[in-house]
């Protein structure tokens, strides 16, 4: 099915609007990714679509919408270099920080498919050994789209996808699927982790300041003055001292945030 430049715009304009992702110059990508939901449930046009879910009272097709547009590309050990220095430099400088009040606040922004905040959860887990027991580290592991979040919360993955995974991780904190193909999180890691559907573009209300924020590979589906906006809430939300890790391949305007950069990637308020 076609899609019209208008319907494009009207398309792009929402998302934009409400959750910031910028696709302006990703036409194609939309329609492939819409094209089949839309024929399937009978919609005579993408307009057609947006009408509905414009006045659907459930919330659900926006859901539906955000889920088919947001890339949900992540791997287990990816950037495995920011865990590395987390468990050499920064868990060791905040655990001695915080030793009298023994809690860590932690985010993961991008949560998708949940590879990053098990992969942390993991590492903090041996990191504090039989002490961990006396310490809260539980991480909050949110992300825009509600389908990519069960599928986290679940912890189902192949044997090629954990496959990376240090040889001990994946004899403690696996547990083989019936099927023989599949392995799934164990619970004593799935309790460290509280998965919550979040906008980024939402006001950030959070109740207590985070000490480390993960904050990987989403920028780079905002524009510019988005990207700045975001930055600044992150830092506000964030402990003195606290660090935030960034993609790779994107970067901060460290005028809207004093950040001090560690190294590329890796920041400390």
């Amino acid at each position: 099915m076609k899609m019209t430049e208008a319907e494009f715009q009207r398309i792009y304009r929402y998302v934009k609007l409400h959750y910031g992702i910028d696709m302006s110059k990703k036409k194609e990508i939309m329609t492939g990714r819409l094209e089949n939901y839309v024929v399937v449930h009978g919609y005579a046009s993408y307009d057609a679509f947006m009408n509905a879910l414009e006045t659907d009272p459930t919330g659900h097709m926006e859901k539906r919408l955000i889920g088919m547009l947001t890339t949900n590309h992540t791997f287990f050990m990816r950037e495995f270099e920011h865990m590395e220095y987390l468990s050499r430099v920064v868990l060791p400088e905040l655990s001695k920080k915080e030793a009298k009040t023994k809690d860590l606040g932690i985010w993961c922004a991008a949560a998708s498919s949940g590879e990053e905040p098990y992969m942390l959860a993991m590492l903090i887990k041996d990191y504090f050994g039989l002490d961990h027991a006396n310490w809260d580290t539980t991480i909050l592991a949110t992300d825009v789209s509600a389908e990519i979040l069960e599928q986290a919360t679940r912890g189902i993955y192949t044997a090629d996808a954990i496959a990376p995974m240090p040889a001990q991780w994946k004899r403690r904190y696996f547990k083989a699927c019936p099927d023989g193909l599949h392995y799934q999180v164990t619970d004593e890691i799935k309790k460290e982790i509280l998965f919550r559907r979040f906008n980024l573009m939402s006001p950030f209300l959070f109740k207590h300041k985070f000490h480390i924020v993960f904050l990987r590979n989403v920028m780079i589906y905002f524009d510019n003055k988005t990207k700045q906006e975001l930055i600044r809430k992150v830092y506000q939300c964030m402990e003195p001292g606290g660090y935030l890790f960034i993609g790779r391949t994107e970067t901060i305007d460290r005028s809207v945030a004093p950040f001090q950069m560690i190294q590329p990637s890796i920041f400390c308020k």
